[in-house]
């Protein structure tokens, strides 16, 4: 089991509209084998910094399912034109030991 944690800076102003994306996101992404989605705001980090925390199974499954969801699906919707909200941000993936 795997936790992903992708982290990103948003434009000033920005951070609340991606949440909002995030969240219209999440039963999508539950339907791709995505589970315990955590979407948190910084409360002492960066400004307009968005993390949302993942499990799943495989790293394959993951990338896979974000590389081949079907055009037009409703997950690319919710998330529509997210990367214009962003500066920058990364990925970490730490493999879950309990």
């Amino acid at each position: 089991m795997y936790v992903v944690r992708s982290i990103f800076t948003c434009k000033p102003g920005k951070a609340k509209e991606l949440i909002a994306r995030f969240k219209a996101a999440e039963p999508h992404l539950r339907e791709l084998g995505i589970d315990n989605v955590r979407i948190l705001s910084d409360a002492a980090a960066g400004f307009w910094t968005v993390v949302v925390e993942s499990e799943v199974e495989s790293l394959d499954r993951y990338f896979d399912a974000l590389r081949t969801r079907p055009p037009g699906s409703e997950l690319q919707e919710a998330m529509g034109d997210y990367m214009e909200l962003v500066t920058g941000g990364g990925r970490e993936i730490f493999r879950l030991e309990s």
